[in-house]
């Protein structure tokens, strides 16, 4: 880690993640207001499961978030299907067939999730447990130590705050819908996730467009 630069690290600890535990793919997704944003992952398969959860609002990295604790679904096609049901059978179609959630900080509301999942059904061992704990404790202190700006020492945090915007641009995009629509942040943000699963997009994509005033969510 000693060599890379900090847009550099999160994906290099989720390459961590992926050597360290028996899993296929692993992401980081930082939370506000409810909302996951991507911060950092492995691979294809598992940028899409993140963008999948922040999209529908569901999903063992928004649980993990609210109940302060790890969430761990080893079977999506099966027992563990009932608990998110769009989300399983999204999720299996990406090839998922096992996601976990690990919070990221302990105390307090996470600020995030370390996310894995596996392409065959299959339980986390208490080592394997201990050992995602491990890892999303270095993300969390990595997050922490990362620059928002440029610093004194020239190192280049722009892009950290440019992911402070996305997160920034979907509440943006939240009230723009609430004035629109006449409701609440609840039910503006679920038309908004409504809509982009509806189209195939991310909830950000969809984002982009409100703000931009590219697109507009009538009533009814």
């Amino acid at each position: 880690m000693r060599d890379a630069r900090p847009p550099e690290l999160p994906d290099r600890l989720c390459a961590v993640a992926v050597r360290l535990l028996p899993v296929a793919g692993a992401s980081v997704s930082l939370h506000s207001g409810g909302v996951p944003v991507r911060f950092g992952v492995s691979g294809e398969r598992a940028a899409r499961l993140a963008d999948i959860q922040a999209t529908l609002g569901e999903g063992p990295c928004l649980d993990a978030v609210r109940d302060g604790a790890p969430v761990l679904a080893p079977d999506l096609s099966g027992r563990d299907a009932h608990r998110w049901p769009v989300l399983a059978l999204a999720a299996t179609a990406a090839g998922a067939r096992a996601m976990y959630a690990i919070p990221l900080g302990g105390g307090g509301t996470p600020l995030g999730t370390l996310d894995l999942h596996r392409t065959a059904p299959g339980r986390l061992t208490a080592r394997n447990l201990r050992d995602a704990r491990l890892v999303a404790g270095a993300v969390a202190l990595a997050v922490a130590a990362l620059p928002h700006e440029e610093d004194a020492d020239g190192r280049d945090g722009s892009w950290l705050s440019g992911l402070t915007a996305e997160h920034d641009r979907i509440h943006q995009a939240v009230g723009m819908t609430m004035a629109q629509l006449g409701t609440g942040a609840g039910e503006a943000l679920a038309r908004l996730r409504g809509r982009a699963f509806a189209q195939g997009r991310t909830v950000l994509e969809l984002a982009r467009d409100v703000v931009a005033h590219r697109e507009r969510l009538d009533r009814g």
